[in-house]
């Protein structure tokens, strides 16, 4: 009987966890119409937003639109909200590289949807759609890799702050240039900018627009790692390598990981400590805690 209540009290435990993953910032009740901006933003076809997923649990998620940067067209926008739903249903998973096609990350919007949107209904509903998604993104159970070739600009350089970490190729940038087409970082950026390296280094950044090359980034923290390799697959093959040091491991314990740390990122501690009760419920006297009591692993 109790064996049989604490079964049902886990699984309760992990739907409520992927429920508060896949909340959304907006609704109706700030006016949010989503269904009409996912109609506007499908007039505006071009690129696409592919996924692969291995069996070592890594996916790689590829911006492809290269004749334009990789800048996101409606139809791309549209895509990375099915790729990130596709990415909260896989179980599996314990690792994301996000990469763009063409040895360039990506140039922000296409400016020809920016343009056809440029009311500003439209324009707050793609404000409210980019942030739900790119904020769902951020609270995935995947530890994510920002690799940046080329240039991330605008949104682009918004794109990279939704993930946990950022490996930079030679001769890549970072920079935000909203200030330049008379905007704010409307996708979340500055206020994830603000978390990674404080107010101080953020307002300089949207402020100066500067360009970010790799030293200065990795002098920030807004980098991690600059990799050796300039190419495509050389790049791509060296960011595996550096998310594997994290991703080893059972997906279940990893989960878990990055569960806690978004709780201790985005909630008040009494609230982040309640969540890492019930994750710690969901790991506790599993076959992955079993296994290392057996094992007895020393720590050196």
């Amino acid at each position: 009987m109790a064996i049989s209540l604490w079964k049902n009290l886990l699984q309760t435990t992990k739907e409520r966890l992927l429920q508060q993953r896949r909340m959304s910032l907006y609704n109706g009740a700030h006016g949010y119409e989503e269904e009409l901006i996912k109609k506007k933003l499908q007039q505006f076809a071009g690129g696409s937003i592919n996924l692969s997923k291995d069996d070592n649990g890594i996916g790689i998620l590829t911006l492809n639109n290269p004749k334009l940067m990789n800048a996101f067209t409606g139809t791309m926008m549209l895509e990375l909200q099915e790729r990130v739903t596709e990415l909260e249903n896989w179980k599996d998973g314990k690792g994301l590289i996000i990469y763009g096609a063409g040895n360039t990350f990506c140039s922000g919007s296409d400016l020809n949807a920016v343009k056809a949107i440029s009311n500003s209904q439209d324009g707050m509903n793609m404000c409210m759609f980019m942030q739900n998604t790119l904020t769902r993104l951020m609270r995935l159970p995947l530890i994510s890799v920002a690799l940046v070739q080329g240039k991330a600009v605008g949104g682009g350089a918004e794109l990279t702050t939704a993930c946990d970490f950022r490996l930079m190729t030679p001769g890549s940038e970072i920079r935000f240039v909203h200030k330049h087409m008379g905007l704010v970082p409307g996708w979340g950026g500055a206020a994830r900018l603000v978390g990674i390296v404080g107010s101080g280094a953020a307002l300089r950044l949207l402020s100066g627009a500067a360009r970010l090359d790799p030293e200065s980034a990795l002098r920030l923290g807004l980098s991690q790692e600059t990799l050796s390799s300039s190419d495509e697959t050389g790049a791509l093959e060296e960011a595996r390598a550096w998310l594997s040091g994290y991703t080893e491991g059972p997906a279940s314990v990893i989960r878990a990981v990055k569960e806690v740390v978004t709780a201790g990122r985005e909630l008040p501690v009494e609230a982040a400590l309640r969540r890492e009760k019930d994750v710690f419920g969901t790991v506790w006297g599993r076959p992955a805690n079993l296994q290392a009591l057996v094992r007895r692993p020393k720590h050196k």
